[in-house]
């Protein structure tokens, strides 16, 4: 069933995220405002080498107070490809450079409550540059084995959505 949407205005925006109120209808005649996030789309490197490991940040999130693993992630810019802004990312978070960077699954996280898109891709290392350019994104760089990514998976070693919905991808590839 569809919802009508009679409107929409913003109440909060930043370069970061917006908060919009949307005057909807739902399919039963209730009428009401919901808030809805809109925020930037997302583009996420998975970047696996021939040893069948996958490289990863071992990462602070202050929001949640949590340390876990997540994959090469950032904010696509303004006209970049997404393909191209998750190679950009896994160069500045990582110092790798990759190649043949190419969809690997589609998401979008919350669907209910925001627009987020996130678009993860599978990549080959190609070389390593030198240290991160980007100094404030993990404590730790590592290649982490494929078949140990459940394990942290189960022990919420791993819980960032776009990480999850990744490294579960990258599994399904794998066995493909």
């Amino acid at each position: 069933m569809r919802w009508k949407v009679y409107g929409e205005r913003p109440v909060y925006q930043d370069p970061w995220l917006d908060v919009w109120v949307a005057d909807v209808e739902l399919p039963d005649g209730q009428r009401f405002e919901h808030h809805v996030v809109k925020l930037r789309r997302l583009a996420v490197a998975a970047v696996v080498n021939d040893r069948r490991e996958v490289l990863m940040l071992w990462r602070h999130r202050f929001i949640t107070d949590t340390w876990a693993w997540e994959l090469p992630m950032g904010l696509v810019e303004a006209g970049e490809d997404p393909a191209a802004a998750a190679a950009r990312e896994a160069l500045e978070e990582t110092g790798w450079r990759v190649s043949d960077v190419r969809p690997l699954i589609y998401a979008q996280p919350a669907a209910g409550i925001t627009d987020s898109e996130h678009f993860v891709f599978r990549a080959d290392p190609v070389e390593l540059t030198g240290p991160p350019t980007e100094q404030n994104e993990s404590d730790r760089i590592a290649w982490v084995p494929l078949a140990e990514l459940r394990d942290l998976v189960a022990r919420r070693e791993i819980v960032s959505s776009a990480t999850l919905v990744g490294v579960l991808a990258l599994l399904l590839d794998e066995a493909g």
